[in-house]
């Protein structure tokens, strides 16, 4: 039984894997901006840039979901 739900499993694991990587990433800037004297326009920016690497991970996955539903 589990061999057939091998690639279910490793593409789950992945995400969970990845999503935790970008909490610990985000936790490790929090810490460096709380630690550091960056302006507002700086710690914006940075959130910035880590929110759209996020939202491009998440909307590869739903892309890749839309495409292999459709073909």
């Amino acid at each position: 039984m589990l061999a057939e739900y091998y690639e279910q499993i490793e593409v789950l694991v992945t995400n969970i894997t990845l999503g935790i990587l970008f909490l610990l990433i985000g936790l490790a800037i929090r810490d460096v901006l709380n630690r550091s004297s960056v302006p507002k326009f700086g710690r914006i920016i940075v959130w910035m840039v880590l929110f759209l690497g996020c939202f491009g991970f998440i909307a590869k996955g739903i892309i890749q979901v839309v495409w292999e539903v459709g073909v």
